[in-house]
């Protein structure tokens, strides 16, 4: 996490444990963090995530960002140099990874993988030949999330699974488009556009369908209270929460408790 890139002591991956007290730099190279334990908080350029075990975030170059770790933590970080062409993956194709600063989920493939590559690294953590063996490897499993090229696009299709189970993971808190966006590698005008063409709605409906659901099961299948059912579905007051279900079922959620429940 080095503010200059002095090539003498550069890591091409290190495993870094950040403190709690919030920091903040920018950095002349590009840069890949995964979540290896516990969790870590990040704000690329207003932009803040929660990042844990298989997930990450992507930081262009010269991207003001802040980061702080949440307790014990570990992360996996991948300095990538703007301008050094690395024969394992093609320059045109790691351009378009740091087009943008975003955030990103992995599959459990993908985080089997990386929790080989730490181990090893763990066992040792000098060796530079392994460290940039270790970003060769996941720069090119990375690009295989990463959107297909222009002559490819008409065949992409977004990894719902993905998404889904982002969503259900953060259900209790505000998700936005950037962030699931972010999941897939996929700027917010196209994948707004990709997910309505293959869903028939938009994110923000999808994800209000899911607090719905939830919240459904809930009041059918507990003892909470509708103001802690709003709560755990992610609904910003009872009020809201309120209002949404009776657009969508028809009947107010203490209505629907005295029917089915």
């Amino acid at each position: 996490m080095n503010e200059k890139l002095n090539l003498s002591k550069f890591k091409p991956s290190e495993i870094v444990k950040l403190p709690e007290l919030m920091d903040h730099h920018n950095h002349g190279y590009n840069q890949v963090v995964i979540g290896l334990s516990g969790q870590t908080e990040f704000d690329i350029e207003g932009c803040g995530n929660l990042v844990g075990p298989g997930q990450g975030c992507l930081v262009t170059a010269d991207s003001e960002h802040a980061f702080s770790g949440i307790g014990k933590n570990e992360i996996l970080v991948l300095n990538v140099p703007v301008d050094q062409v690395q024969p394992s993956y093609s320059l045109e194709r790691k351009e378009q990874l740091f087009d943008q600063s975003s955030y990103f989920h992995l599959d459990n493939q993908a985080q089997n993988l990386i929790q080989a590559l730490t181990a090893e690294m763990a066992a040792h953590p000098d060796d530079l030949l392994l460290s940039k063996a270790c970003t060769d490897t996941l720069m090119c499993v990375l690009q295989r999330h990463f959107k297909p090229l222009n002559g490819e696009r008409q065949a992409l299709r977004l990894n719902m699974d993905i998404i889904d189970q982002y969503i259900i993971q953060h259900l209790t808190r505000k998700i936005s488009v950037t962030q699931l966006a972010g999941l897939v590698f996929l700027g917010e005008s196209q994948f707004h556009y990709l997910f309505k063409e293959q869903t028939g709605v938009t994110p923000h409906q999808y994800v209000l369908k899911k607090r719905l659901e939830m919240a459904k099961q809930l009041i059918g299948n507990s003892q909470l209270s509708l103001a802690q059912v709003a709560q755990s579905a992610g609904f910003a007051s009872q009020s809201s929460f309120t209002q949404a279900f009776s657009r969508f079922y028809g009947m107010p959620p203490a209505q629907y408790r005295k029917k089915f429940a």
